[in-house]
């Protein structure tokens, strides 16, 4: 059994680590997101590519925050996570109404080859980075990050909502809604407010992702100067939103840029 747990626990940290390389995309997923007042929902993480992952664990050496948030209440769900042992799932009983879940992993360093560096920089909208790094003749150097999650789900319980969907929980980089996702339906536009460090991040790419039918939906936009966008989504059933910003590496040797990677999501009723 020991042995089963240490490789668990490798296998999550080895994940952790190859996020940016081999997968962008890291979130907080809930099942069920919406289940009867009174009920229970379990948590996972998931990491992969095109709204499309596997679980891996929640291991507390690679988190720095865990927490449940209620109208008036929050929970530190971080005291669930045994020393050194990897949960592959948490089951949290939700308090009637809407429930926030919010996820701050600790930094990880990784380095990329130049090219797949410019890649992967281009797609999350980051062109900014590469022009720097042509500017400081980095143009051919590997990319060397640091980076950190922030995720977060939302979650209801019974009928009704509250404004809970509203609350900011003090992560570096944070998608907040400015209206709530459960009193919308299909073909809603909703409005986001981006922050970093608890101030508006204008001009970063923002994405809306979602399965329809087995086909992939991205909705890509930018904040604006105040760090708010608003996304019109077409279909009920889980949406993703997500956003990358990035900035020079300080007090570490061994990265050149610290990278914050936020993550929303959430289920959009059907319509009645």
């Amino acid at each position: 059994m020991r042995h089963c747990l240490s490789s668990l626990l490798f296998a999550g940290l080895s994940c952790l680590a190859a996020l940016p390389v081999a997968a962008h995309e890291f979130w907080l997923q809930a099942s069920p997101s919406m289940p009867a007042a009174g009920g229970a929902s379990e948590l996972t993480l998931r990491v992969g590519e095109n709204f499309d992952g596997e679980q891996t664990p929640f291991v507390d050496e690679r988190t720095v925050a865990l927490r449940h948030y209620t109208a008036g209440t929050v929970t530190d769900l971080a005291t669930r996570l045994p020393r050194r042992t990897a949960v592959p799932k948490l089951v949290v009983p939700l308090a009637a109404g809407t429930n926030l879940i919010a996820f701050d992993s600790q930094p990880i360093e990784f380095s990329l080859a130049a090219d797949r560096f410019h890649a992967y920089l281009h797609d999350e909208g980051l062109d900014r980075v590469i022009e720097q790094r042509k500017a400081a003749g980095q143009e051919a150097a590997p990319g060397r990050e640091r980076y950190r999650r922030h995720v977060k789900t939302l979650l209801r319980a019974g009928s009704a909502s509250d404004g809970t969907y509203a609350v900011r929980t003090g992560q570096r980089l944070e998608i907040t809604p400015l209206s709530d996702p459960f009193a919308a339906t299909a073909g809603a536009t909703l409005r986001f407010k981006l922050t970093f460090d608890n101030q508006p991040l204008r001009d970063v790419l923002v994405k809306g992702w979602h399965k329809h039918d087995a086909q992939l939906l991205i909705i890509r936009t930018r904040s604006d100067a105040a760090g708010e966008v608003a996304l019109s989504l077409p279909y009920a059933g889980g949406w993703m939103i997500s956003a990358v910003h990035m900035l020079p590496a300080r007090g570490t040797a061994n990265a050149d840029w610290d990278s914050f990677w936020g993550n929303l999501t959430f289920t959009l009723p059907p319509s009645p």
